[in-house]
């Protein structure tokens, strides 16, 4: 069976714990082994960071929540995660809940005035081309990594 590293800032929520073990239950259904970064059971950073890199090369795929998290922009160790999976050459998806340009949902600047790209992407350009991003939740893009692993 193929494995699933989970990405996110959903382990900062409060109900951290069960949303790993929906997630990993999701995966199962689907014919998958979901990891989730609590798996690693570190609780120090050095080895929290060790042990979710080790996660995500046991992974033969990734599905990130590229949601904003505390800003405009998807979390920044989920941001790391990503372009981690991309350069082990992982299949990445990632999923956000809008899907309209930045341009659409920031406008040509930001708050500071630096100009905002636009490529017509969701999320910067980067995270945007090393991942197939989709619109909806965790299990929309389950569904699409189920469909297209097939």
């Amino acid at each position: 069976m193929k494995k699933i590293y989970l990405a996110g800032f959903d382990v900062f929520a409060p109900d951290a714990k069960q949303r790993g073990a929906k997630m990993k239950m999701m995966c199962a259904e689907r014919g998958f082994i979901g990891l989730y970064p609590f798996d690693n059971e570190a609780d120090n950073a050095p080895d929290i960071f060790t042990g979710n890199c080790g996660l995500i090369d046991q992974a033969d795929i990734v599905i990130a929540n590229l949601n904003p998290f505390r800003g405009d922009e998807p979390d920044s160790g989920t941001c790391f995660e990503v372009g981690y999976a991309y350069a082990k050459g992982k299949t990445v998806y990632g999923y956000v809940s809008d899907a309209r340009t930045l341009r659409e949902k920031l406008g040509d600047q930001d708050k500071d005035g630096f100009s905002v790209e636009d490529f017509g992407l969701p999320l910067n350009l980067m995270l945007a081309c090393a991942a197939k991003v989709v619109e909806g939740d965790f299990a929309k893009a389950l569904a699409v990594c189920a469909a297209e692993q097939a």
